[in-house]
């Protein structure tokens, strides 16, 4: 049954965009492109993963009303947003003829997007974006607000650009496929928007975590609309992260992306990364004095619910540290966290003494 989507609207002048959410949408995805006129190239994107499912159905469609379909394969997993890879890609776009009028389809998660759409940003100095997320992270997170990234061996999305799409299509019916894993690790950015922003969805959370769990289409819709609701207000504000507002989006994400690096980006999916930042940013909090000991409690509660993972034993606090040295949001050589006040309230912390977030390290390694 294909319902009809409910759009969410991100609001960038003439870089404005909308997020189309609607359970089978994908198997309307070319009526959703009939706004933009006619495309005369389309080059779809896609992991080995999701390629059969769910990319090759788009390319076939595609080509009832686009000239030439081009459907490319990259290896699945984080490794694959690399420069090795993004330089792969830019030949075979060159290979395919594509000129400044074709678009680019990131069909799958979070890796795929940010690769595809860094190619898409750089290559010819810019191509028309697509985003159609196929995880539930990359539903509610990465898909959405323009930046596009791949990873250097010691740093996490440390090469990229802003590049907004064209248009993101959301079809929850996709998560049918998603490995249960990987369904968990994308309702730690869910939680995320309930800690930044948001104390009643939080609080919904809370109260719907078997019908999280099981994946009930209501409760599907419900999250994803406002995760993206939550996400589009906030790049509406801050788009290249210049007033401080947008860093709010990295709630845990300092931590995170410090863990995917030393661990070699294969030990842990990012959203479980997430959820272990989380709750290292709000014990952090709690040792500066700045939250109340149960919000980390309550935090840490809906996230063993969920089944993430809050510690990371064995690794060094020194390396730990080190990696996140590299965080974009380091200051003049200070770390800066972003940092709960309560629930639905953070805020950029600077300056925070090295030895609290050592404490911290060491008491979930």
């Amino acid at each position: 049954m294909v319902q009809e989507p409910e759009a969410v609207e991100v609001r960038l002048a003439e870089r404005s965009y909308r997020i189309l959410i609607g359970r089978g949408c994908l198997a309307e995805a070319a009526r959703f492109l009939e706004p933009f006129g006619n495309i005369c190239h389309a080059v779809v994107v896609a992991d080995g993963n999701v390629a059969e499912r769910y990319a090759r159905p788009l390319a076939k469609q595609l080509a009832q009303r686009v000239a030439r379909v081009n459907l490319v394969e990259v290896p699945p997993g984080e490794p694959t947003k690399s420069v090795a890879e993004a330089d792969r890609l830019w030949n075979t776009l060159l290979r395919l003829d594509t000129d400044r009028q074709s678009w680019v389809f990131a069909v799958g998660g979070g890796v795929v997007g940010d690769l595809a759409g860094f190619v898409a940003a750089t290559f010819a100095r810019g191509l028309s974006l697509v985003q159609v997320p196929t995880t539930l992270l990359a539903q509610v997170d990465s898909s959405v607000g323009g930046k596009v990234a791949v990873n250097l061996p010691g740093a996490k999305n440390m090469v990229g650009a802003f590049w907004q799409p064209r248009l993101v299509l959301i079809d929850p019916a996709t998560l049918q496929s998603l490995p249960v894993r990987e369904y968990r690790a994308g309702l730690a950015e869910v939680i995320k928007y309930g800690m930044i922003a948001d104390p009643e969805f939080f609080a919904y959370l809370e109260a719907h975590v078997p019908a999280l769990l099981a994946g009930e289409p209501a409760v599907l819709q419900h999250i994803i609309r406002r995760s993206c609701q939550i996400k589009a207000e906030i790049v509406g504000q801050d788009e290249r992260e210049t007033s401080g507002r947008r860093a709010v989006l990295n709630y845990g994400h300092t931590f995170a992306h410090a863990l995917e690096a030393i661990s070699g980006y294969d030990q842990f999916l990012h959203g479980e990364a997430v959820a272990i930042g989380m709750h290292c940013a709000a014990r952090l909090a709690a040792a500066l004095g700045l939250l109340d000991r149960a919000v980390v409690e309550r935090q840490a509660r809906l996230i063993a619910a969920i089944g993430l993972p809050l510690q990371a034993p064995g690794y060094d606090a020194s390396a730990w540290i080190q990696a996140m040295r590299h965080d974009k949001k380091v200051s003049a050589g200070k770390l800066r966290f972003v940092l709960p006040r309560g629930v639905g309230c953070v805020e950029l912390v600077d300056s925070v003494p090295e030895d609290s977030v050592r404490a911290v390290l060491t008491e979930i390694a």
